[in-house]
């Protein structure tokens, strides 16, 4: 029987992370395949008849061949239990990434060969520094035309701040790809892709020396020669691969492959579970220490709200990343927002909409509890008699906003219960008018397909349709005074300020220029305004 070390020491948790169409989801698939999870992979872009990707579950993004939700999957490979977070890459649904990035001990970046380093890619990047985790870069699409492999390398130094280490080397690019050359085995890897989706055929690993003339009729005389220069070029510089710099998110080792066609996927996994660390301690708020993975009882915490997973059942999902110990099913728990006891009567596996119920968990893993509304993302659960709790998780500001209501007043409950899990979900957030009902309801969003999300949801699964009225709000802050500290109708406010509450019943004012942000800080000194709800970085 494998000791609690032994099981947490086994374990991988990263989120795949990307600029939308780098490949992300195309890779996450491949993986799947090579660990045996799916037999088929999916691709995210294709026919009405071709299989969806399995992580893209919801009906809108089969129908819009987009990633608009996380999703948690589990697979085994070689004796390690992994855990991938992926990520929408979609910048309107980036808040859900953030989020999901603090439950990864690991991150990969998704780099399309032929752009380089994008807009999403930056702000994802820098979510990760702030975390200090390990980033590992697959360099995609090499079976298409591309840049310069040093140049891409130089851009990544340049624009991210961060080192890079190429693991292998590309040969050749676009129709011209005849594989990579791995630079710790000394190895070539031919390229044998039949050039579709879902290719399986394992590719050719090949022991060569560098100038061995069995190479030229293996890649082609010209790229044998560019190959040799160019690995000339890396070992001259002497750099060798740091892993203490690794592990502080300083250095990143970089694959270069191609997912679409199943290239370079397997070796990237093999290297990526070698390198990356397993399950890091988080930090208890109320101690400031550090919580070990192995510390006998168990604790999480709550990243992700899911509602409707299961259509028939209508049920809530809450996404728990262990930190330490052991779950297991039917065990007390202690809820430290909710101050109350909990029984943890079931444990759920996930496999984005796919569940089997579990018997035990480790720290690392992710767990799905069911949620009869009693959880908020960031809540902490924890057992044993000393209690833990960890950081809450920030609220960030929304930078568009508009007015919800519902089109038939009979349907006043769905459009309620419809609103309020949603929102707990994290999927938007909601706020209203002081004092006033939830007949109608201000959303503010960080990206306007968010709202074309939030409308198809209620009416596929609240059967409530609604009207939807742009309003002209750009900023956003949070009123930090305790309720005795400050009279909210007594405020000097501008006409384009809005004093509105969150669903929690903290006050907020929005306003429809940064000129009226400064005009009340201004006439009201003794408001305390924040951009942030619940934390700042």
């Amino acid at each position: 029987m494998s000791s609690l070390a032994d099981e947490i020491s086994s374990r991988r948790t990263f989120a795949i992370i990307s600029h939308p169409d780098a490949g992300k989801t195309t890779l996450t698939e491949k993986l799947l395949l090579y660990t045996g999870s799916i037999q088929t992979a999916g691709s995210v872009k294709g026919k009405s008849s071709s299989k969806h990707a399995v992580s893209d579950w919801m009906d809108i993004e089969k129908a819009r061949g987009i990633s608009v939700t996380s999703s948690v999957l589990q697979l085994n490979y070689n004796g390690i239990c992994v855990n991938i977070l992926d990520t929408p890459g979609h910048q309107d649904f980036s808040e859900d990434t953030y989020r999901t990035l603090m439950a990864a001990d690991a991150a990969v970046m998704v780099i399309d060969a032929a752009k380089g380093v994008e807009a999403q890619t930056k702000k994802l990047f820098r979510v990760c520094t702030l975390r200090h985790i390990p980033i590992f870069t697959f360099v995609n699409k090499l079976d298409h035309e591309s840049r310069d492999p040093f140049e891409l390398m130089e851009e990544i130094e340049t624009v991210l701040g961060i080192g890079t280490y190429p693991m292998n080397w590309p040969i050749g690019n676009g129709r011209n790809f005849r594989g990579v050359f791995d630079r710790q085995s000394r190895h070539v890897l031919a390229f044998e892709g039949a050039g579709n989706a879902n290719a399986t055929k394992k590719v050719a690993e090949i022991e060569a020396e560098l100038g061995d003339a069995s190479l030229d009729d293996l890649i082609g005389a010209e790229n044998h020669r560019n190959l040799m220069d160019d690995i000339e070029l890396l070992d001259g510089a002497g750099d060798e691969l740091d892993l203490d710099a690794v592990a502080r998110g300083k250095l990143s080792p970089v694959f270069f492959g191609s997912a679409l066609t199943n290239f370079g996927v397997e070796p990237f996994l093999r290297e990526f579970l070698r390198l990356s660390p397993s399950p890091q301690p988080y930090t208890d708020k109320l101690s400031g220490e550090l919580v070990p993975p192995t510390r006998e009882d168990f604790s999480g915490f709550v990243f992700k709200i899911q509602a409707n997973m299961d259509k028939n059942h209508r049920d809530r999902i809450a996404f728990v990343r262990i930190c330490s110990g052991r779950f297991e099913r039917g065990m007390d728990a202690w809820h430290m927002q909710g101050n109350r006891k909990l029984k943890l009567a079931s444990g759920t596996a996930l496999m984005a909409d796919d569940r089997a119920t579990v018997d035990e968990a480790y720290a690392g893993d992710v767990v799905g509890l069911f949620d009869p509304g009693i959880f908020s993302v960031g809540d902490t659960v924890c057992a044993g008699k000393q209690r833990v709790e960890y950081p809450e998780m920030p609220t960030f500001a929304p930078e568009h906003f508009a007015r919800i209501s519902q089109v038939d007043t009979l349907k006043r409950k769905q459009f309620v219960k419809g609103m309020e899990e949603l929102a707990q979900e994290g999927a938007v957030q909601i706020f209203r008018e002081v004092g006033a009902g939830m007949e109608s309801v201000i959303v503010g969003v960080v990206g306007v397909l968010q709202l074309e999300v939030l409308e198809q949801r209620l009416e596929s699964e609240y059967h409530v349709r609604v009207r939807r009225e742009g309003l002209p709000y750009t900023e956003i802050r949070w009123i930090l005074n305790k309720p005795d500290e400050i009279d909210l109708s007594s405020l000097s406010l501008t006409r384009g300020t809005a004093k509105v509450e969150d669903m929690r019943g903290n006050k907020l004012l929005l306003f429809t220029t940064a000129w009226n942000v400064d005009y009340i800080a201004e006439h009201n000194p003794k408001l305390k305004l924040s951009e942030f709800g619940n934390v700042t970085f």
